[in-house]
């Protein structure tokens, strides 16, 4: 008779040695000396491969090893080579392998933007402010009884995937910006404007992204339907108020189904946005290969705007925090693969976070560096002090600019819209976030 465990090792690599699927759980000197957004990852592209090579001399990667061991004295038996199908928890399983499995499909287009930021926040800074006040003009009239403006809704959207596919970084910073009494609508933009910068960064077709945008848009539609003393109530839901929430994903399927039959994806998504991959979401409590591909997107973006976003009965919290929160919880509650696409979408510093410096100096981010997610470009708007700088300047991360001591600057933390009196909308209203050149 025999008995086996499995003990988790860990195994010293040359970066000249890694290859695609291989886990990192250490590297050779301190993740915050590095470009890498989460301790621990599986190595998924080639620039993650480059990024290792260049950064780093050796890693550790995770793996498992089996004993076995007989129950009765005697010589014990030597161990079985180490299975690789635990060593590898990439995208490339093993041929026999026939678990279900719901990552996203292959990228089949690469976008490369047509402008640059600056440019493209010129135009979209106009059409955001329009789109709001569509998305708001939406709701309203289908929490007055009337039908869903579905012409409008689209003409919306089109003008979001326009924009993003220009350059994602322009509404992507404007989705940073929020507006607590208008929750509902606003949040369904920003769902939008947020399934067309993830589409696009997965490589799906225009016309997917187009149509995983539309869903985003319409997936809260529901909500015109639930009491508003429920819907703004500023403390805790009671079990029976709960419940009368949740009800909001089968009026959404309702209202879309008797609106058009050209919207049978944007039904699936509205009534399974809540679903989870454990299983423990609803209405249905559908397992991760029920639930619909685009639902599976929406629910995760939904998630990390409501979590950024202020309401009455929640302070919003920086991005970093949301992100820390769907990477704890993909595979449970996130799709795995589709968790850790949106985290490499968003970086450690979005757009339009307020962030402090090293030395105490507070700036707004404008634009991110692809491959140096910590080293964006930072218009400085705040003195150690925390007193408005005389004159605000960008400064550029990558190329190393320093401060009046001529030390470099470095990011310290990510701090939420408002901190010390920096108001992201009021840099956008008033045209400054470009203003200044980088140095």
């Amino acid at each position: 008779m025999h008995t086996a465990h499995q003990e988790t090792v860990e195994k010293r690599v040359h970066v000249s040695e890694l290859s695609l699927g291989m886990n990192v759980v250490r590297l050779d000197r301190p993740w915050e000396e590095t470009d890498f957004l989460m301790q621990g990852f599986v190595i998924r592209d080639e620039s993650e491969l480059e990024a290792l090579r260049l950064q780093c001399d050796y890693v550790f990667i995770e793996g498992r090893v089996e004993h076995t061991q007989r129950a009765y004295p005697g010589k014990p038996q030597q161990p079985p080579p180490a299975p690789r199908k635990g060593l590898f928890r990439g995208r490339s399983a093993p041929a026999n392998d026939k678990k279900p499995r719901s990552e996203p499909p292959r990228r089949r287009v690469n976008y490369i933007n047509k402008v640059d930021t600056a440019t493209e926040l010129r135009t979209a800074t106009v059409k955001f402010k329009d789109a709001q006040e569509t998305a708001k003009s939406i709701m309203s009239g289908l929490r007055m009884g009337r039908t869903l403006d579905l012409n409008n809704a689209r003409a919306v959207v089109d003008s979001c995937v326009d924009s993003v596919l220009r350059n994602e970084s322009a509404l992507l910073l404007l989705t940073k910006i929020k507006n607590q009494d208008e929750y509902t609508a606003e949040h369904c933009l920003n769902v939008a404007i947020l399934c067309a910068a993830f589409g696009k960064h997965l490589g799906l077709l225009e016309g997917e992204i187009r149509n995983l945008s539309l869903c985003g848009m319409l997936h809260d539609v529901g909500k015109t339907r639930i009491p508003n003393k429920i819907l703004n109530k500023p403390g805790a839901l009671t079990p029976a108020e709960f419940e009368v929430m949740r009800e909001h994903t089968t009026h959404g399927r309702n209202i879309l189904m008797s609106t058009s039959r050209s919207l049978d994806m944007a039904v699936d998504v509205a009534f399974n946005h809540h679903e989870r991959m454990d299983g423990k979401g609803y209405p249905r409590g559908l397992n991760a290969q029920q639930i619909p591909f685009f639902a599976k997107i929406v629910g995760l973006v939904d998630c990390y705007d409501a979590i950024t976003s202020s309401r009455v009965y929640d302070k919003g919290r920086a991005s970093m925090q949301a992100l820390e929160i769907i990477h704890k919880y993909r595979g449970s509650q996130f799709d795995e693969e589709l968790a850790l696409a949106f985290i490499q979408l968003i970086g450690v510093y979005p757009p339009g976070s307020i962030v402090e410096m090293m030395n105490g100096e507070v700036g707004i981010v404008v634009e991110n560096q692809r491959r140096h997610k910590l080293k964006p470009k930072v218009l400085l708007v705040r003195e150690a002090d925390k007193t408005p700088l005389p004159n605000f300047h960008t400064v550029d991360l990558m190329l190393g600019n320093t401060d009046d001591n001529g030390k470099p600057y470095v990011i310290a933390k990510e701090v939420p819209d408002g901190t010390y009196g920096v108001v992201l909308r009021e840099f956008v209203d008033q045209g400054l976030i470009f203003s200044k050149p980088a140095l």
